[in-house]
């Protein structure tokens, strides 16, 4: 019997069953028929948020950044590049802490870029500041 792992969407946040051997098949949405991967970190709201921590068979790494950040705008393209070659092992998300104030401070988000490596809707590590695509890519192997 194969695994089935539960991803949420990225466009319409439904929760979609897939068999493990197949994440790497570019699955579609049952819902919206939208691609549950692609390859770029997906944007949290506070609506969207629970659900894609909790409901994400697969750890889910949130960066919490401003537009005002500079090492925040510095972190995007690493990111990409990391959303890029993680998937679908890893969800990469982000929050804009500007317009998600009260996600910000539920998780007491005091310095930013701050990531935060979710698993099963609990928190495993977080990490504040910017780092380098292969730091970054090490720090969440170390905690996936």
């Amino acid at each position: 019997m194969q695994e089935t792992v539960e991803i949420v969407c990225p466009q319409c946040s439904a929760v979609n069953r897939v068999q493990g051997d197949r994440l790497r098949d570019h699955p579609k949405c049952g819902k919206c028929k939208g691609g549950l991967f692609a390859a770029h970190p997906v944007q949290l709201t506070e609506q969207t948020f629970e659900r894609t921590i909790t409901r994400t068979g697969i750890p889910v790494v949130v960066d919490f950044w401003a537009s005002w950040c500079g090492p925040c705008k510095m972190m995007a393209p690493i990111l990409q590049q990391a959303a890029a070659r993680l998937e679908p092992r890893i969800r990469l998300a982000k929050v804009d802490t500007e317009t998600e104030q009260r996600l910000a401070s539920r998780f007491r988000i005091q310095s930013i870029p701050t990531l935060v490596i979710f698993k099963k809707g609990r928190e495993v590590a977080r990490q504040s500041g910017a780092m380098d695509l292969n730091n970054l890519l090490g720090w969440i192997q170390n905690y996936s």
